[in-house]
């Protein structure tokens, strides 16, 4: 079997999308992938990476990406699946990961080869609702043309299902290497002069929807009753605006912007942790939360997005209002003074990615799929 891979970006990108790739394709060493992916500057036009001919495409140097970034990938995509199919034969499957410019692609290859089936997996972390009216019927197009989708949530499903296409959809979440991503011995404390503080983690991208600024301000209501401190691992756009904050609320030696981190490294900050806490305003599905129960860390977070699909209240974590400090500084609260309720949620977090959320898992789940198109 042969599965042509479409894929905005890739490694030595990390996002969802990437890392779903790599650890799925590692799994499956019994079928042909060949990825078509976009070409920043420091990478070369092909490359095997693991179980995958990588081929890239366009490059951000170019004349046309300089005056349209990104808006020419679809079609740079087609060209080369078109080659591709010429030289070393037909596709059983097309994959495209999420419905952006790599996907337009596929949405052009149905027109010449409409027998080939069209497989998109949708992985949206955004509010789909309040994307833009264009963004939407891009999707929409790209939709039309397939033949099936999986989503990485019930919610993205209950999405996908308002477009009344008709379309079999399965879903198959992202899922955590419980092989990286375990407690370990970790210095982290010791590194940051911690040994004494409850510490509360979070590792985020710097966006509005991550609801970090909400973090910091509940850490500064607890701050008056616990010696604690909020570790945030990640970087992005608001970035200034939240070490500005922290100033404003004297919070600077009870904060630590850690910026971005290998994603092999995690594991033991995540291990020197007491909590894991992040207040989405939305969430595709929330990986990050999984990555803390398999390190055995309690987590925190609100129910939207796929939240739900693995943060059963009182049981696998605890959730609390988004937007709302007060809220979020509870439930911490909860976790860090009630022993018997964190070793719990511990212990039944654990369970469920372990059995759940295993890539070996998830692997199989798409080589069902790829066997039944």
């Amino acid at each position: 079997m042969k599965v042509l891979i479409l894929s905005t970006a890739y490694l030595p990108e990390i996002g969802g999308s990437e890392l779903a790739i790599k650890n799925i394709t590692d799994r499956i060493d019994d079928i042909s992938f060949d990825l078509i992916t976009s070409r920043p500057l420091d990478t070369l036009p092909y490359e095997k990476i693991g179980n995958v001919n990588v081929y890239r495409v366009g490059n951000k140097a170019s004349l046309f990406n300089l005056l349209l970034p990104k808006n020419f990938l679809s079609l740079w995509v087609f060209f080369k699946a078109r080659q591709l199919i010429q030289t070393s034969g037909s596709y059983d499957v097309i994959h495209a990961y999420q419905a952006s410019q790599a996907a337009g692609g596929g949405w052009l290859l149905k027109f010449f080869y409409p027998n080939i089936p069209f497989l998109v997996t949708i992985q949206e972390g955004k509010d789909l609702q309040k994307q833009s009216v264009l963004m939407r019927f891009f999707r929409y197009l790209i939709l039309r043309k397939a033949n099936s989708v999986t989503t990485i949530s019930r919610y993205l499903e209950k999405y996908i299902k308002s477009y009344n296409l008709g379309l079999p959809i399965a879903v198959i979440p992202n899922g955590v290497d419980t092989k990286v991503f375990k407690k370990v011995e970790t210095s982290i404390r010791k590194e940051l002069g911690l040994q004494d503080q409850r510490i509360v983690i979070t590792v985020s991208r710097l966006v509005q929807k991550n609801g970090v600024g909400d973090l910091i301000k509940a850490v500064g209501i607890l701050s008056k009753t616990l010696p604690i401190h909020l570790i945030i691992v990640g970087t992005g756009p608001l970035e200034s605006e939240l070490n500005q904050l922290t100033k404003e609320l004297g919070l600077s030696s009870q904060v630590s912007f850690l910026g971005s981190k290998e994603y092999d490294t995690l594991p033991k900050y995540l291990s020197a942790a007491d909590v894991f806490a992040r207040p989405s305003y939305s969430e595709g599905l929330g990986n990050a939360f999984l990555e803390a129960m398999a390190c055995q860390v309690p987590i925190v977070g609100t129910k939207v997005g796929g939240i739900p699909d693995f943060l059963i209240d009182e049981q696998t974590g605890l959730y609390c209002e988004p937007g709302n400090p007060e809220s979020i500084a509870q439930a911490v609260s909860r976790i860090l003074t009630e022993p018997s309720l964190a070793e719990s949620l511990v212990l039944k977090g654990l369970e469920l990615v372990e059995k759940e959320f295993s890539w070996d898992h998830i692997a199989q789940q798409f080589r069902d799929i790829y066997e039944k198109q």
